[in-house]
This record gives C-alpha cells, structure tokens and sequence, in this order.
C-alpha cells in the first residue's frame, strides 16, 4: 500500500529540483561562454586578491614583530659607583614585581666585549687603562604591557629608582611598528571596502547586459505567467557562479604569491639571524573568502536583476 507523502514535503522537493535546475542551466550557460565569464571572474578575482594578501601580510608583520618585542629589553644604565654586585641586588628586587617578566645582568666586561665585537673600534679599545662602561640592568617586560603607554610609565619608573643612571626603551622602534601595521591593517580594510563595492559594481554590470540579451525571453515567460521569482532565480545563480568561482581564483592568487615570496623573505629573514615563515590563508579565512565573494555576487546581481526588471516588466 502506497503512502502520499505530505504536502510539505512534496513543495520541498519541488523547490530544491527548480533551484537544482537553476544553478545547472546557469552554470552550463556561462561555461557556454568563456571568455565573457573569464573576463568577469578575473576581475572579481583580482579585486579580492589584493586586500587579501595586504592582511596576510600584515598578519605576517604582526607576528614577527610580536617575537621581535619578546626579545626586546628596556636598558637600565647603573651609576658608574654601582658596581656589579649591587646591579645583581637591584635585579633581584625587579624580579619581584609583576609587570617585569625577567632581568638579566650585563657586566663591565660583557658590555665591552659586545661593544669591541659591534662596533669595530677594537684597536681604540684596546688603549684603554680602564673600563668606562656602567654596569646594565636588561629589564624584559611583562608579556602584557603591549600599550605604549604601560612601557613609559614602567620606564619613567625605573628612571627614577636608586642608583639607575637613564633608562632606555629598546623596544621603542618596535612600538612605531606595531603603529604603522595596524594603521596598514585599517587601510587595507578600507579598500577591501571599496573593492567589493566594485565587486558587485563588476557583477551587477555583467548580469545587466544578460538580462538586455534575454529581453526576448523574459517577456515571454512575463506573458505565460511567470512568476518574479522564477525570472529572478537564474540570475542570481549567476551572481553566486561569479562570485564563488572568482573568490576560488582570488584564493589560488594569494596561495601562488606566499609560494613566490617565501624564497626572498626567507632570504632577507637570514640576513637578520631570525626565520620568518609565511602563513597564507588557514581553513576559515578560505571559507570566508569564498563565502564573501558568493555574498557579493548575488548582492550584485540582485541589485542588478531588481532594477533592470522592473523597466522590462512593471511589477
């Protein structure tokens, strides 16, 4: 005994099979034209392409200079009638308070043997009846003092302790850097702002023309009674082809250029004694990618597809 399967169910079924029929004519129709579609997913692609690798880059800085500043010190110059001990009864003080992390002692002689080996006046040096250079106090900050403004205080601080010469911030440089990326990372979203305007700029362009071209056809469907969305349908699969084939190319870009640059950058990583190894775009940053380029797409052609219809067939 047959059992009628539920009204629900049966609408169900016949919206999947007309959106399944949709996104298969429409595909078959843009493989149909190759060099139109290249053309338009080209452009898409090269639009999400460039902010994208801008915020890889930076996210590649980022994370570099986050190592750099580990390394990084605040230098304590000891008065010259601290000797050494007396800088190793300061650092064990430091080492107690919680916005410090590690201090480490630079002797007389540690000093001057890393100024002979950097600086190149060796023979100079060596003329000396005595060393002129103070005891250091290598102060390593807390990991969580990154504001700016933490480590000046923490500096103006230590300035002003007993028997401390200057204090010197030698992680300034690195504090500028970390300005300049995020300044570089706010840009970047701007104009992956205004790229994905252009994006659906692009595609509401392309699905205009199409629609020009099938005005025939749809006035015919108009006229047997076809509904707004049934003539909307295909071209929004068409906006989400473009989209979603443009970010596949857009995300073969990126990955082809970290490919190219990992060479050079490792190159100029070693010049500096450091490693520095790219990172392209994980899982979800792909799967975000290729989701706003759909979105994108289908906004478009939406855009495009409302207002274009609208003039062939008053609603």
């Amino acid at each position: 005994m047959s059992t009628r399967r539920p009204r629900w169910l049966r609408r169900a079924g016949s919206w999947v099979a007309d959106h399944q029929q949709a996104a298969t004519e429409t595909l078959d129709r843009l493989i149909r034209a190759p060099l139109g579609t290249l053309m338009t997913v080209a452009a898409i692609a090269i639009a999400l392409a460039l902010p994208a690798m801008l915020l890889i880059i930076t996210d590649n800085l980022e994370r570099l200079t986050g190592d750099w500043r580990g390394g990084a010190a605040l230098s304590l110059f000891l008065s010259a009638d601290m000797d050494e001990a007396a800088g190793t009864r300061l650092a064990t003080a430091l080492r107690t308070r919680i916005d410090i992390d590690r201090v480490d002692v630079v002797s007389r002689e540690a000093g001057l043997a890393e100024f002979r080996q950097y600086s190149g006046l060796g023979g100079a040096l060596e003329q000396l009846k005595e060393n002129p250079l103070p005891v250091v106090l290598a102060v390593y900050p807390a990991p969580d003092l990154a504001d700016g403004d933490d480590i000046d205080a923490l500096v103006d601080g230590l300035a002003a302790l007993p028997g401390v010469d200057f204090a010197q911030a030698d992680a300034r440089w690195v504090q500028r850097l970390q300005a300049i990326l995020s300044l570089l990372r706010d840009g970047t979203l701007l104009l992956g702002g205004m790229l994905a305007l252009g994006v659906m700029l692009v595609v509401g362009n392309t699905i205009r023309l199409e629609i020009e071209n099938r005005r025939d056809e749809i006035q015919v469907m108009d006229l047997v009674g076809a509904t707004n969305v049934f003539i909307r349908r295909p071209f929004l699969y068409a906006g989400a082809w473009y989209g979603l084939v443009g970010g596949i190319l857009a995300w073969a870009i990126v990955a082809s250029a970290i490919a190219l640059l990992q060479a050079p950058v490792s190159r100029l990583a070693a010049l500096y004694d450091t490693e520095l190894t790219l990172t392209g775009l994980g899982l979800r940053p792909s799967l975000a990618l290729l989701g706003l380029a759909t979105l994108l797409g289908i906004i478009g052609s939406r855009i495009a597809v409302g207002r274009h219809l609208r003039r062939l067939r008053p609603v």
